[in-house]
């Protein structure tokens, strides 16, 4: 019977590894390759200036938060949790993660073209930004922190991981450093990694105790995963109801419409983060299952 659990299990990652990777697709051939995807991105960075200066402080202290330096004292941090919970396949594989999805998002950066369309000519030059680096790393450490962190603080990992990832992904877009596509692109490479390393650590962490009905944090991930619904429809909404604007130039677009292009795209980015987090955290108690006590 366990074995038959392990095989539902394994077949739900490559599930979710599969869809992440056509997810991604899709918003690389919308985002990238279309007019209308490459306006819509235009027009939600171009609202990113409203209020900007309430919120400036808290940008620059999100972004400069994720450095190399700081992304490797993370991952040292993540990998010495697993370690002291006894858990070496699971220290390995956390840091794998990390480094797979930042090494991949960035090899990605590169192997993209981006087409000018003349929709976005102050930026044509610096050519494609999908995805996003900085999102990624914050998305990788918040997924590997659920993973090695012991049971009882996974809950409280995921959420505050969920508003960082959010939160980085929104300052990029604040920032004007990526547009919204970018945060949210990154996001599913993470997703992608954290099947593939639960599959690795079905095959190589073995514990002799079966996962726990009573570890599922049903809860909590249904909180994440409906958060993500409600701020998909926000996104969604906000997305149609500006696309219907085209194909006015988004700088001849007034304060009101900009800004509701601008949130709508914050509203998308962090209901990935939550539905990133929320998958994480509905499966982390079968790839990673407590010790015997």
């Amino acid at each position: 019977m366990q074995s038959r659990k392990t095989g539902f299990v394994a077949v739900w990652l490559v599930f979710l590894a599969a869809v992440q990777v056509l997810a991604f697709a899709a918003i690389w051939r919308y985002a990238v390759r279309t007019v209308d995807g490459q306006w819509l991105d235009t027009v939600a960075l171009t609202g990113n200036n409203i209020g900007r200066q309430h919120i400036e402080g808290l940008i620059r202290t999100v972004l400069n938060a994720m450095s190399v330096v700081s992304l490797l004292v993370a991952t040292v941090v993540i990998g010495f949790i697993a370690l002291i919970r006894r858990r070496i396949a699971l220290a390995i594989l956390a840091t794998l993660l990390i480094a797979g999805a930042n090494i991949t998002t960035q090899a990605l950066k590169w192997v993209i073209a981006r087409p000018d369309f003349g929709i976005d000519p102050e930026r044509a030059a610096a050519g494609n930004s999908l995805p996003s680096g900085h999102t990624a790393v914050a998305a990788s450490v918040a997924v590997a922190l659920v993973l090695v962190l012991p049971r009882k603080a996974r809950v409280w990992g995921a959420f505050v991981g969920a508003i960082y990832t959010a939160l980085a992904g929104v300052a990029t877009l604040s920032a004007g450093w990526h547009r919204p596509s970018d945060a949210i692109a990154s996001m599913l490479v993470v997703g992608v990694w954290a099947a593939l390393v639960g599959l690795g650590l079905l095959m190589t962490d073995r514990v002799d105790t079966a996962p726990r009905s009573a570890d599922a944090h049903r809860v909590a991930t249904g909180i994440l995963v409906l958060a993500a619904v409600a701020l998909f429809a926000v996104a969604w909404f906000a997305a149609d109801w500006t696309l219907a604007l085209k194909p006015t130039p988004p700088d001849q677009l007034s304060r009101n419409r900009l800004l509701i292009a601008y949130a709508g795209s914050a509203a998308g980015i962090a209901g990935m983060a939550s539905l990133t987090l929320g998958l994480v955290l509905a499966t982390v108690h079968r790839v990673v299952p407590r010790l015997a006590e």
